[in-house]
């Protein structure tokens, strides 16, 4: 099978499931419409390559499923760890003001006064929320360490985020530089 040039790790194998060789993957997103749905899965243990998906349901907040290639549990419990990928172009469509994570990062960010505040370099939740982790951009001309250092957590909501504009790569903020 073609290698996607889209794929987007969504989880990672977090263990085994049952005895015949199930396993449980832990979601990057408290949504798994994306590896509930994919019926190809791609595995980067012991390299990257693609697994068939023979039914995949939600167990707790993760994901299990049997794959064909697993047999016990000892070869189960061998993939912890393994990183779970999914084409970008298999992602459910979302509704108009919905993003997915992946879609958000490298972004750059900037607040209302229309100052830089650097460029999305991940996101995480806290439960309640996402948050976005803003890395400050630094220009190889000026190379300021204090800079690339500093790092600011702004909640994805929307008494802080204004607009997202991918088409223009930009998120607007209502977040000060001293926060």
């Amino acid at each position: 099978m073609k290698l996607p040039d889209d794929l987007v790790q969504v989880g990672f194998v977090f263990g085994a499931y049952g005895v015949a060789g199930g396993i449980r993957v832990r979601p990057f997103s408290d949504d798994a419409d994306a590896l509930l749905h994919a019926k190809t899965w791609w595995l980067d243990k012991p390299s990257l390559r693609a697994v068939e998906v023979r039914r995949a349901k939600l167990h707790g907040g993760d994901v299990v499923t049997q794959l064909p290639e697993l047999t016990d549990r000892n070869e189960a419990e061998a993939l912890k760890g393994t990183g779970v990928y999914i084409p970008r172009s298999e992602f459910p469509v979302l509704d108009d003001g919905e993003f997915y994570w992946s879609d958000l990062i490298g972004l750059a960010v900037e607040n209302l006064q229309g100052e830089s505040l650097g460029v999305v370099a991940d996101m995480m939740s806290n439960g309640p929320q996402s948050i976005l982790r803003i890395t400050a951009a630094v220009s190889a001309e000026s190379g300021d360490a204090e800079s690339a250092a500093q790092e600011r957590l702004i909640p994805f909501v929307d008494q802080f985020i204004i607009k997202v504009d991918k088409e223009a790569n930009k998120i607007t903020v209502d977040w000060g530089l001293d926060f």
